[in-house]
């Protein structure tokens, strides 16, 4: 199987082979292709998928610009191969092939098939040291990173069907929707909840096992997100709030990998450290652009007495700079009641709104237990799960309007998936309650939806919009959410720029 490097990371392209050989160590096996690279084909995906295949890690020698043969910039030749999960390291070959060979002494030089029948320079140095020299065009199948780069870049504009007559019940033009987003600037948001990164591992389907009734697939490439309360706090500050962020993790690299993500986005996260957890993973492994499985790493028991005092003391001294709080809740330990409790006291005291979103997506929760929200947004079996109600027990209508008086919420979105979701809050003195379809009917991954949904209708409220206009705001982030794959944070201009296209 290849050796795959994560997309996330880059080769140095002035490693000298001295280098390249130190960094990758005595025990690992080196493949080297060198060639031209001017446009990246099939041809070269075989042979490089072949390569990877017998070595742990490949290195790319590039001929300079102006060499014979070259006509693609060398910086564009290098981007591109960097982009291929295959490739550890790309470099500028400033000498011939066989003198780069000598200096870096790997252990094996793959060409094309179509090299086997000439004369091969390479050949006496690789015989001098026992490196070895292999030709092949690789297996027909390929998959190119370039097309899975496509998937996760979201270029193609979002299928939104947006409904007009949601807006001409609670008397509001979509257009007018627009004025809202500047009033996010500045909005000071503190986030709490449970840290997740996302992982997604872009695999290549074989066939059927046959020695069982198995799917046979080979991994091409990850790549890695933020997710969780993470991406919540992302969302608020590419909306244009100031964010703060509470969190709890392992010691490890995955919460590194956080801190560095988080940063990047301007996100002032604190991540206490508990280690009695790892930072928690999910790892969804997908081909043809679905998701076969999704594999967990993660503890779910709450945080200690200690670690919650800190969290609680970190803050009460922040609370009075706030406009917003809210709470990410995946039920993986990091809100127990106690604490959940006390800092909705110490909101409620200074009058500080606060919104709160507790997933059961693979687990158990409670989204009733947060207190006194403006606003939750639980799925169907969320609020069924929170009033312990079967499904024919009651309609969704009378399980929003139960949900409601139990937590005490001003507004509750309950959402549908594919149907979108209901709206249950007050219009001149009165529960109402409307439905709104899903925005977007061909959605790429709809892992993101609830969370941008939740984010951007709590800063409208917070901002004092109405829970009409706020919930279609709220679906249309949502709707370009789910036309990417991965969590990437929405963008004020993302929004702005869907409603200034499309005004009515």
């Amino acid at each position: 199987m290849a050796h795959l490097r994560n997309l996330d990371s880059a080769s140095d392209p002035a490693l000298t082979p001295e280098q390249i050989r130190q960094q990758v160590g005595p025990h690992k096996r080196i493949g080297f292709i060198s060639g031209n690279f001017n446009v990246i084909h099939a041809g070269h995906m075989r042979v490089l998928k072949f390569a990877a295949e017998a070595c742990d890690t490949l290195v790319i020698g590039l001929k300079p610009d102006g060499a014979q043969g070259v006509t693609v910039p060398m910086a564009l030749r290098l981007e591109a191969l960097n982009a291929i999960s295959y490739v550890h390291h790309a470099v500028e070959m400033r000498e011939d092939a066989s003198r780069f060979i000598d200096r870096l002494r790997p252990d094996l030089v793959v060409k094309g098939k179509e090299f086997a029948t000439e004369y091969n320079p390479e050949e006496a140095v690789l015989d001098g040291y026992g490196g070895k020299l292999l030709f092949s065009a690789g297996e027909l199948r390929f998959s190119t990173d370039d097309l899975i780069a496509k998937e996760f870049a979201g270029n193609d504009r979002p299928n939104i069907q947006r409904p007009t007559d949601f807006p001409e019940r609670h008397g509001f033009r979509i257009g007018d929707l627009a004025k809202i987003l500047p009033q996010f600037a500045g909005m000071r948001v503190l986030v709490i909840g449970d840290l997740i990164i996302d992982e997604y591992v872009n695999c290549e389907p074989l066939g059927m096992s046959q020695e069982d009734p198995t799917i046979v697939v080979t991994p091409i490439n990850k790549k890695t997100f933020v997710g969780g309360a993470g991406i919540v706090s992302a969302h608020a500050r590419g909306l244009g709030a100031e964010v703060e962020f509470l969190t709890v993790a392992g010691h490890d690299r995955h919460a590194a990998y956080a801190r560095e993500n988080l940063a990047r986005y301007n996100v002032n996260a604190s991540v206490m450290v508990d280690r009695t957890r790892p930072t928690t993973v999910k790892a969804r492994y997908r081909a043809n652009g679905k998701t076969l499985l999704r594999v967990n790493d993660l503890r779910q028991h709450a945080v200690e007495q200690e670690l919650q005092s800190k969290m609680l003391r970190w803050i009460k001294s922040r609370i009075k700079h706030t406009d917003l709080i809210l709470f990410s809740d995946f039920n993986y330990g990091c809100l127990p009641q106690p604490l959940v409790d006390a800092v909705a006291e110490a909101a409620q005291a200074r009058k500080v709104p606060m919104s709160a979103d507790s997933q059961a997506s693979s687990q158990m929760a409670d989204i009733s237990r947060f207190r006194g929200m403006q606003l939750v947004t639980p799925t169907e079996r969320e609020a069924r799960l929170a009033l312990h109600v079967q499904d024919a027990e009651a309609g969704i209508a009378v399980v929003a309007s139960r949900l409601r008086d139990k937590a005490r919420a001003v507004n509750v979105v309950v959402t549908l998936g594919a149907e979108g979701m209901i709206v249950l809050g007050e219009k001149q003195g009165e529960e109402r309650l409307d439905r709104l379809p899903a925005f977007n009917n061909n959605p790429k991954d709809v892992a993101g939806a609830g969370d941008s949904l939740f984010t951007c209708m709590s800063m409208a409220l917070c901002a004092g919009v109405d829970i009409w206009r706020s919930s279609y705001l709220g679906s249309i982030a949502a709707a370009i959410q789910v036309s990417r794959v991965g969590n990437l944070p929405i963008q004020h201009q993302e929004v702005m720029g869907e409603l200034r296209e499309r005004r009515t």
